[in-house]
């Protein structure tokens, strides 16, 4: 491994999915042989007390001790916090260490998710992170209340799990021919993650417009070394065509982009990533 190479970031919480974003990190790692580092983020603006209001009629003295009690709570959670974390690093790497990988990066952070991984967006090749996060956890018609907004924020590689790690064989590519999936076509044709496994690259589109598209994509697969591709043009809505493609062809991996529209599109049209992340039955690679 060289320290100079960008980094495989598994955010984990915790939560029933921090093992399965362990187990996908490593095996994005070993794929693309890079540094794996594991991050646990402690925000203490979640657990900071609402704010109190003392004017009342309380004394001074009742004020003093209410404000001691106030700083003595919040600094005894936030103890807690910072042992928690401990803890849930120590278990994720003794995770990725059985799953292999022998000497990852441990990071305990403090602030605001988001935040933190935009000050990191130029060290990562790909953030992985589950679908949701404690509040959701057991909502499996759910996603993480702040993953939209994570990914908006970033451009790049991310990786969402949604269930336990299961070695991809299979990956469907969703081709739209725009100019952003032309780049991801040729990202992926050179990419150490994919090689060796099998290609499903689907179109969703009318049947004339989607076969020109995908026989474009499959010659510029094909000129990159790629044989074992299947290609498929449908018709119909496309989250749920690409959700039933799927199930029926035991998809293991989806590649897509995500948020090419801007946000008043989305806000009146419905965004197609977010019903993806809504209603997918396979971990994602979201391209930005």
């Amino acid at each position: 491994m060289t320290n100079n190479k960008k980094l495989i970031l598994a955010c984990i919480d915790g939560s029933k999915l921090s093992e399965a974003v362990c187990d996908y990190a490593v095996w994005l790692a070993q794929r693309v042989e890079g540094p794996l580092k594991l991050m646990y983020t402690i925000d203490h603006h979640q657990e900071t007390a609402k704010e109190v209001d003392l004017s009342g009629n309380l004394g001074v003295d009742s004020r003093d001790h209410l404000l001691e009690e106030i700083t003595s709570n919040e600094h005894t959670r936030s103890k807690l916090r910072l042992k928690e974390g401990k803890s849930i690093l120590q278990a994720a790497k003794e995770r990725v260490v059985e799953d292999g990988f022998n000497d990852p990066i441990l990071c305990l952070q403090h602030g605001r998710l988001i935040e933190t991984l935009v000050e990191l967006k130029e060290e990562l090749r790909i953030l992985v992170i589950g679908a949701r996060g404690k509040m959701h956890e057991d909502q499996t018609d759910k996603i993480g209340a702040k993953l939209e907004s994570m990914i908006r924020s970033l451009h790049g590689h991310i990786f969402v799990a949604y269930a336990a790690f299961k070695i991809p064989q299979r990956i469907m590519i969703a081709y739209d021919g725009s100019e952003a999936s032309e780049q991801h076509i040729d990202m992926i044709a050179n990419s150490p993650i994919y090689k060796g496994l099998s290609c499903h690259l689907v179109c969703v589109n009318k049947k004339d417009t989607a076969e020109s598209l995908i026989e474009q994509a499959v010659n510029q697969l094909k000129s990159a070394g790629w044989s074992n591709i299947v290609s498929a043009s449908l018709q119909g809505k496309t989250e749920d065509e690409l959700c039933d493609y799927q199930v029926s062809h035991n998809i293991d991996l989806t590649i897509m982009g995500a948020f090419n529209h801007t946000r008043l599109h989305d806000l009146i049209l419905g965004s197609f990533t977010t019903k993806m992340l809504l209603n997918t039955k396979t971990p994602l690679l979201l391209l930005r």
